[in-house]
């Protein structure tokens, strides 16, 4: 079992919220999970142009650290989004980030796994950016098993009294993985969205027909 964090801070070392994701890791890895951080402030990965150019391959044009931290990503069986609220939202390196992966989106490479998101904000919306996270781990076909938020302020101290409750949160993470649990509304969240994306593939079905024939059998599409 592994599970893989993506950091969304452009601080590295210096991150608080690479510190927070660290004790959630801590957690998982109590429980019996490899684990592994992804920080994009340790990558060059450039914004998305829109050349939909990925459509008929699922390759990205751009020359850059994306596919490695994808694989990354892939090879795991969790994923963990973490990132600081940046003017009430997430990081611009998340952002970037997210938005690379409308083709694993479109065509739901990461469904079946489990998942989970932090923020870490000054005073507020942490909460708003563990949603979001949360929504986009939905839209790749993640499951999620909750999310946390930490409002830091100038505490030093906000770390450590989190420390117990994002642990636990990681703990579930990795229980949530062998355990398989269901949770109905995100199910049929997912499910109206491989709706929509089922016309992505199905359009794309001669370009990329091993894509199709996966749709076929996971009963995300009716063979035509």
């Amino acid at each position: 079992m592994k599970i893989t964090a993506i950091v969304g801070s452009p601080r590295g070392m210096r991150s608080r919220t690479r510190r927070l994701t660290n004790l959630l890791l801590a957690g998982a890895n109590d429980a019996g999970a490899e684990v592994d951080l992804v920080d994009l402030a340790d990558l060059q990965i450039i914004p998305c142009t829109a050349c939909e150019s990925c459509s008929l391959d699922g390759r990205c044009v751009s020359t850059d650290d994306f596919p490695a931290a994808y694989d990354r990503m892939r090879d795991a069986d969790g994923l963990v989004f973490a990132s600081p609220v940046y003017v009430d939202n997430v990081s611009g390196q998340m952002k970037v980030f997210i938005d690379r992966l409308a083709d694993a989106i479109h065509y739901q490479n990461f469904a079946r796994k489990y998942g989970c998101s932090l923020a870490t904000t000054q005073v507020s919306g942490g909460d708003a950016v563990v949603g979001y996270l949360n929504h986009a781990l939905n839209y790749l076909g993640v499951t999620t098993v909750g999310g946390m938020s930490v409002a830091l302020g100038d505490d030093p101290e906000a770390l450590d009294r989190a420390e117990p409750a994002v642990r636990d949160l990681g703990r579930r993470l990795a229980l949530a993985i062998g355990d398989r649990p269901r949770y109905p509304d995100q199910e049929a969240e997912m499910a109206e969205n491989r709706e929509y994306f089922a016309d992505i593939v199905r359009a794309n079905r001669d370009w990329r027909p091993d894509e199709y024939e996966r749709w076929v059998r996971a009963g995300w599409i009716r063979e035509e």
